[in-house]
């Protein structure tokens, strides 16, 4: 559904995305996540024509980026936390002033959507909480049944209940449609995304199904018989070791049950116990970040 190839963007002296190269395969929810400034906001706006790449190319649906008309641009919806709204209009004409743009709008999905979020028709989006102004957002782009979602920080400053009922809808509305969004809320996209990438100044560390990743992910403690020098240079995978008396514990980030062991056995020949806890997607992306010493994600 996407494809980024070689993609470069600077502003001035400011390398934001450095020769990255993605897909996001169709009917997936593909995550984007890193630190503050890596470029995941710099990426979706160049899928959707908002920035253009100082080299490489963005194809998006078939089409490249800088080409997208009319035709294409129907069945895309884009979704930012920093997306101005038009706050002197009433929610309800706001709703009809987007339903002319989009020849598949349905006005059954945008009457179920605005009973769903209790929607008050009747008054100025300026009025509305931020919440309420994100569901407004949400109702007007889900009622077109997009092909392609691009959701950049959508669920930022929202309480709980509210980020439980937007996912819930995305999921229901758009079951066959390809979800890429950039979030800081870590715990949310685990619970719903099937993919994800890492992007840290502006490359991409990985791109992988969130399956695979929770797979090779693991935290490791060491229980030894006596205390024991680390290893000088720690194996490829072992990030953060930290070592305490006869503990050592590290996040392993190519796991596998029967190699790992080994290997931790060589190091350590003289050890008493090894276990290997799985970790959730936040304590994954915190170890990475910290192991490049950008422990601000």
């Amino acid at each position: 559904m996407i494809q980024m190839q070689a993609l470069t963007r600077n502003f001035g002296t400011l390398h934001a995305l450095q020769g990255v190269d993605l897909e996001v395969p169709a009917g997936s929810v593909f995550a984007l996540v890193g630190p503050n400034g890596a470029g995941k906001t710099t990426a979706l706006k160049l899928c959707v024509n908002l920035l253009r790449a100082t080299t490489g190319r963005v194809t998006v649906m078939g089409v490249d980026s800088r080409r997208l008309g009319p035709g294409e641009l129907a069945h895309i919806g884009y979704m930012a936390e920093s997306r101005q709204l038009p706050e002197w209009m009433p929610t309800g004409y706001f709703l009809s002033y987007c339903r002319e743009f989009y020849p598949n709008w349905s006005d059954d999905d945008a009457a179920e959507l605005i009973r769903r979020f209790d929607l008050p028709l009747d008054r100025p989006l300026k009025s509305l909480s931020r919440g309420m102004r994100m569901k407004a957002a949400l109702a007007a782009t889900l009622s077109y049944r997009p092909q392609l979602l691009l959701l950049d920080e959508p669920f930022s400053g929202l309480d709980v209940l509210v980020r439980e009922q937007l996912i819930e809808s995305l999921l229901e509305r758009t079951p066959e449609a390809t979800i890429l969004l950039a979030s800081h809320d870590l715990a949310e996209i685990e619970s719903f995304a099937t993919h994800i990438a890492y992007l840290d100044e502006g490359r991409i560390q990985f791109a992988e199904e969130m399956s695979t990743l929770n797979d090779r992910f693991r935290e490791i403690e060491v229980l030894l018989d006596s205390p024991s020098d680390p290893p000088p240079s720690p194996p490829p995978g072992w990030l953060n070791l930290q070592q305490s008396g006869v503990t050592l514990r590290f996040t392993h980030a190519c796991y596998d049950p029967d190699s790992t062991e080994a290997e931790i056995r060589r190091h350590y020949p003289a050890l008493r116990e090894i276990t290997a806890s799985p970790l959730p997607l936040r304590a994954i992306v915190y170890a990475l970040a910290k192991s490049s010493g950008r422990t601000s994600a």
